[in-house]
């Protein structure tokens, strides 16, 4: 059997519900030997995880995944192998996740006016060092106004739901360069979930590329055979490695388990073998 590796995960530093520690013990657990955290927009967690992963012999990997804009779309780019400390990323992410908050802060004076209680949910919602609208479904699922995740999101807070305020990403170049500066290699997350044509993933996955990109996720927990073809297709036009992983966020969610199988499609270079040993 294949070794699981998994380069897509999160803590609660983001949206996770696990600390960097629990994390990793589940990823020993489900045998994991080489594990990146990949918090949205913070890096706070990086130095627990590192820690834990030394003290059970897992090999870790430090890195973020950060959001950008493409064309009015939000995007998200994984940053692997990164140097947590970092002076010009550490402010990237700090800028960005003040940003969070704003937003946050936004939504919640929304869902106020429409009748729900504010102080409530920013004492639940504002807790993360990166807040994001699922910290916000969370505290509308636990004060009894939402049944589940996905009908908080559908009842409040999707485009156009009454508690929606428009995010401000940076531009897909900025964020690529960011990572790169900060020894890190840029991988394109979950390139199959875009509400994209086929025209406009071959167009972002070429702009990508371009800017600096190193790999696409081509092997991702709940990715039908279709989807991995496709994206597997686009790294070998691109010369693009493929990466591997999960994006774990919490053990109730069993279609995102943590760890995938180290393997890959046929001409795919792994994005293990650009990483620093």
């Amino acid at each position: 059997m294949p070794d699981r590796i998994d380069l897509h995960t999160h803590s609660h530093c983001s949206d996770g519900t696990l600390s960097p520690a629990a994390l990793v013990e589940l990823a020993v657990q489900r045998q994991v030997r080489l594990l990146a955290l990949t918090d949205h927009d913070t890096l706070q967690g990086c130095a627990a995880a590192s820690h834990a992963c030394a003290a059970q012999g897992v090999r870790f990997v430090p890195g973020v995944e950060l959001s950008c804009d493409w064309q009015g779309r939000e995007i998200h780019i994984i940053g692997l192998g990164v140097d947590p400390t970092e002076t010009g990323l550490l402010a990237h992410c700090a800028a960005v996740c003040e940003q969070r908050r704003e937003r946050v802060h936004a939504m919640i004076g929304r869902l106020a006016a429409a009748g729900l209680p504010a102080a409530e949910l920013a004492a639940a919602a504002l807790e993360a060092p990166a807040p994001t609208r699922t910290h916000l479904a969370r505290a509308l699922c636990r004060g009894g106004h939402s049944g589940s995740l996905e009908l908080a999101f559908e009842r409040w807070l999707k485009r156009g739901r009454p508690g929606y305020v428009a995010a401000r990403w940076p531009a897909l170049p900025v964020v690529v360069e960011r990572i790169c500066a900060a020894g890190g290699l840029a991988v394109l997350a979950h390139p199959h979930r875009y509400p994209l044509s086929g025209g406009q993933l071959r167009t972002l996955t070429g702009e990508f590329a371009s800017a600096g990109g190193s790999g696409l996720e081509v092997s991702l927990a709940g990715m039908g055979l279709k989807d991995l073809g496709r994206v597997a297709s686009l790294a070998r036009h691109h010369g693009l490695a493929g990466s591997v992983g999960s994006d774990f966020h919490e053990p109730d969610l069993p279609w995102r388990p943590l760890g995938r199988f180290d393997k890959l499609p046929d001409q795919i270079v792994p994005i293990t073998s650009r990483l620093q040993p």
